[in-house]
């Protein structure tokens, strides 16, 4: 399953969604907005309004940001999403 973060490097958030992805051995691609308005506005329109970082797509279902991808791990549906 692909996985999209869109980032900023100065972002804590998006470094503790990265670290759990590394820890769990998911290759993402990463897509850094900062300072590219194009990019957020790709980012915003397909996060369905969103604009913070991270914003995290699991192949095309969006599944928020870095508390949204945490919880789903606390729940354990998350390795469920990436094996899909």
């Amino acid at each position: 399953m692909s996985v999209t973060i869109y980032t900023t490097q100065w972002c804590p958030y998006c470094r503790a969604a990265k670290s759990l992805l590394d820890r769990k051995g998911v290759a993402y691609e990463e897509i850094d907005v900062d300072g590219k308005p194009e990019l957020r506005q790709a980012m915003t329109a397909r996060a369905g309004g969103r604009t913070s970082v991270p914003q995290i797509f699991i192949g095309d279902r969006h599944v928020g940001g870095s508390d949204d991808i945490h919880a789903l791990d606390a729940r354990g549906e998350l390795d469920g999403l990436l094996a899909a």
